[in-house]
């Protein structure tokens, strides 16, 4: 633009003159679209009545540019909105409701309910469907409320609009347009005097309608505002019910995000007080649809509410059986609160789950609930190639460890001792350790008692190096139970150390070493013709895999 026109125009701005309205009106159909713009960014920026109104008229052809500069500064329209909203002409009304909601003024609310109550039903029609909409737009702006010079601003515009929306609240009986409950539904938070005093009187003339709009309005902030309850030391009964009763899969998920990883005291002291969770009753319609997370905490929300043990029980089943992988672990979890034979059945599948953490989860309640048969499943878990299930059957098989073996080891007989020790190898990750202190011990005893321990942890490889040392040993007890623990050593050491305390001076430690002879000889004859025959077994195996190569080649 010349400057010539943008002197022109910025006169046209400034001076008081406003005769200059009605040189800017025609600019406004000029050719050129810059002229136009200029025209109207003056006139927004006069926000002399006449100009404003002839911008109102044009409200429902306004161009995309002419939206984008009203935008920077809707204020510059705010007086002619609400005399359109608050007037007799119902074209403007539709107008000024159709500008707040393009420019989202929110600070027209308080205009917009003093029109919603008017005997004019058209005209309350168009501000309570312009009032909900700002009233979400606004929510969302405060839910997403950035850390900028603005913050204060909006923060003020809110507490401005709640004591308005009270104040239309609070005259429901005589107005009866549910609208304005649900506005004030979807900007007051869950703390609001006026709303907990109307959830906690059934006899309010809101009451059912407030009650209704939480229980199905889809609205963001309807639902943030409900599962804000769920955090209150005292939610209202209502509130509560409400978030049982609703089956809507929209909510629930949002329901299911709010429990989250570990929910507050306050909300497991609310979800506790949930006797009844209406989608509850047929979760084989609403788990599909759950993410895993959402799956998981579905499976909290049971261990946290009262809902009867069969709706419980019915949920657990069905995420375990067939949830998503987090889903089926929580519920694993909170299969532990139940109990008999069909609980137990179903734990019995879940170690069956291809999940390692499923299967351990199982495992921890397999001992409290006193199957028969478990203990000898506990041990086959110890074997398991998953590190979890290990550690599970492990922290369930506790009292095999080697300290309380070691206690018990001189109480024991024979077969108890092999078959225990056995499992304290398997179960205890530290036998190996602790058998090595009590070798290393000063006292004569408890050496000869590890050394006999030894035997029955099949160990005796695993501290040779101790046992080599103890066949040097001054007491001849020491050196005959270290003689009979290295027949169980295969090294050439071992079988030295054998031939060497066939020399020893104690007719017991002699008579030791030849019986350990004796076994070292006949398991290394069975070693050699094991291993020979896996030799045999595995050349046979590769011959027969190159024939196939061949007759495949062949085919070729």
């Amino acid at each position: 633009m010349s400057s010539g026109l943008e002197t022109t125009f910025g006169i046209l701005t400034r001076t008081r003159n406003e005769a200059a309205v009605d040189a800017l009106l025609p600019a406004l159909d000029a050719k050129n679209p810059e002229v136009q713009e200029r025209a109207l960014a003056a006139i927004l920026a006069r926000r002399a009545p006449a100009g404003q109104k002839e911008i109102l008229r044009r409200i429902p052809s306004l161009s995309r540019r002419w939206k984008k500069i009203i935008t920077k500064d809707p204020s510059g329209l705010s007086n002619v909105l609400r005399d359109g909203i608050a007037g007799a002409d119902e074209n403007l009304c539709a107008n000024a409701c159709r500008a707040a909601v393009i420019f989202r003024s929110a600070d027209l609310i308080p205009t917009l309910l003093a029109a919603l109550e008017n005997p004019s039903l058209t005209k309350a029609n168009m501000a309570a469907e312009t009032l909900l909409q700002l009233a979400a737009e606004f929510e969302n702006k405060i839910a997403h409320l950035p850390q900028e010079e603005h913050r204060y601003e909006l923060l003020w515009l809110r507490k401005r609009i709640i004591a308005s929306l009270e104040a239309s609240v609070l005259r429901f009986g005589k107005h009866r347009r549910r609208e304005a409950l649900e506005a004030f539904l979807l900007i007051a938070p869950s703390d609001n005097l006026t709303l907990r005093r109307i959830l906690n009187d059934p006899h309010d003339p809101g009451f059912l309608i407030v009650i209704e709009i939480m229980s199905k309005s889809l609205q963001a902030g309807v639902m943030n505002l409900l599962l804000g309850f769920l955090n209150d030391h005292e939610p209202p009964i209502a509130a509560v019910g409400a978030i049982a009763n609703r089956t809507d899969v929209k909510f629930i998920v949002r329901f299911m995000q709010a429990i989250g990883d570990d929910p507050t005291p306050h909300m497991r002291q609310t979800l506790h007080r949930m006797e009844s969770i209406a989608w509850l009753k047929n979760p084989e319609l609403i788990l599909p649809q759950l993410d895993e997370a959402g799956q998981q905490n579905a499976a909290k929300l049971i261990e946290y509410s009262s809902v009867p043990r069969s709706v419980g029980f019915a949920t657990v089943k069905y995420l375990l059986l067939h949830g998503k992988n987090a889903g089926r672990r929580e519920a694993a979890v909170a299969l532990e609160a139940f109990i008999g034979a069909d609980a137990n059945a179903l734990a019995l599948k879940g170690l069956a789950d291809p999940d390692p953490q499923v299967q351990a989860n199982v495992i921890n309640q397999l001992r409290r609930r006193k199957m028969p048969g478990v203990l000898p499943r506990l041990v086959d878990f110890l074997d398991s190639p998953h590190a979890a299930v290990r550690r599970a059957a492990r922290r369930n098989l506790d009292e095999f460890s080697f300290r309380r073996f070691l206690g018990a080891f001189e109480m024991l007989d024979e077969e108890v001792r092999q078959t225990t020790g056995e499992l304290v190898k398997k179960v205890d990750p530290y036998a190996a350790e602790e058998l090595r202190a009590e070798l290393e011990a000063n006292s004569h005893a408890r050496q000869v008692r590890a050394l006999q321990i030894t035997r029955y942890l099949n160990l005796a490889e695993s501290v040779q190096d101790l046992l080599l040392l103890a066949v040097k040993d001054e007491d001849h007890v020491v050196r005959s139970e270290a003689v009979a623990d290295l027949a169980f050593c295969k090294s050439p050491s071992a079988k030295a150390a054998l031939l060497e305390a066939l020399e020893d001076r104690s007719s017991v430690v002699q008579d030791a070493a030849k019986r350990s002879l004796e076994f070292y000889e006949a398991t290394a004859e069975w070693r050699e013709r094991d291993e020979g025959k896996t030799a045999a077994a595995d050349e046979e195996k590769n011959e027969k895999r190159r024939k196939e190569l061949l007759k495949s080649e062949d085919e070729l």
